[in-house]
């Protein structure tokens, strides 16, 4: 067991929910890396398989939810971040990390190196791997997934080292958001002058534990929500957040699939060649993995379902304008298996 000593800055909010062998996991990660003195705290979002009687039992600090209100993970991640805030007043540096990762060994002491040298960075993010890439084609996209360019970035995903002063003067994360809360956050972070940066450093390794096709499913629909929520808040901006991907979605997932069965009697079948237009953009995005080093198969894997998860989004961004002209309650898009109880 080997611990990394400065830590006096630095804790920790992990959050969860129903996440079984998974927070084990997490949590053990951050008990054999660092002394028994170091912040960690554990929000729960409504877990029933004992997450929080386990993570009590390693000595982190357990906050429960309020049942009464929406479980957002940017709700989760706040909640933590004021309790360190307050009863950590020494602490500068916050790891946010999800209860499906496990934290990889040296990651601390480079984020740290680097955010203490650069007083304008906020956060720093590394290369989030996935635990088992062969396991299913689900897991192997989400691999492909968190390969992502390394330098100064728009935007981080939920596991990221972060500097507390700067999260909290922007607000934190936006707790009304049930997904897309860490590059919203981002946005705000860089309007106020402050930089995000990704490093190349195995970060933390991820368990999505994807075998269903529904899963899939499901998951890209919450993607397809939190773009037509990112165009709402940003899309006029000067960044243009979202601009493109929320019309591809209604482009690809809506407009040329109903063009192409509308017209069919009309030009006697001839619209339906408009399907083939999504060949074209399939060949696209193999072209574009394998210039990003992928090989030709999972090039091959990776344009299949991207082209096809244009469908899914379009009903994820349905979804959230049918939720906001009706007023609906808004609620977690979930895809993961329920885990079994502890013991």
């Amino acid at each position: 067991m080997r611990f990394f000593e400065d830590m006096s800055e630095v804790g920790f909010v992990v959050i969860g929910r129903n996440e079984g062998d998974r927070l084990i996991r997490c949590l053990t990660s951050l008990k054999n890396q660092f002394s028994e003195n170091v912040a960690i705290v554990y929000v729960d979002s409504g877990s029933t398989d004992g997450s929080v009687e386990f993570a009590q039992s390693v000595g982190a600090d357990v906050i429960s939810l309020d049942l009464c209100q929406p479980f957002t993970m940017a709700r989760g991640r706040n909640t933590g971040l004021r309790y360190l805030h307050q009863i950590y007043s020494n602490l500068h540096y916050v790891q946010f990390i999800d209860g499906d990762c496990e934290l990889l060994s040296g990651w601390i002491e480079n984020a740290l190196q680097i955010i203490q040298t650069d007083p304008t960075l906020a956060i720093v993010c590394g290369r989030r791997r996935e635990r088992y890439p062969e396991s299913s084609v689900y897991n192997l996209l989400a691999e492909m997934e968190w390969n992502t360019p390394i330098g100064d970035d728009t935007a981080c995903g939920g596991d990221a080292l972060a500097r507390i002063s700067a999260i909290m003067e922007v607000g934190a994360y936006n707790p009304a958001m049930i997904c897309g809360e860490e590059p919203e956050m981002c946005i705000r972070l860089r309007r106020h002058g402050w930089k995000i940066r990704r490093i190349a450093v195995d970060m933390t390794k991820h368990d999505i534990d994807m075998h269903r096709f529904g899963q899939w499913w499901k998951r890209m629909m919450r993607s397809g929500w939190s773009i037509a929520e990112g165009f709402t808040m940003y899309g006029n901006s000067e960044e243009h957040y979202m601009k493109r991907e929320y019309r591809s979605g209604w482009l690809w997932g809506a407009l040329i699939p109903f063009l192409a069965v509308a017209l069919a009697w009309p030009t006697r079948g001839i619209s339906l060649f408009l399907l083939f237009a999504y060949l074209y953009l399939g060949y696209r995005i193999y072209c574009c993995r394998l210039e990003y080093g992928d090989s030709q198969k999972n090039a091959r894997i990776y344009a299949f379902f991207c082209t096809l998860s244009k469908f899914p989004q379009v009903v994820g961004q349905a979804k959230y304008w049918w939720a906001q002209i009706f007023r609906q309650p808004v609620s977690l898009i979930e895809y993961k298996t329920p885990t079994k109880k502890y013991g």
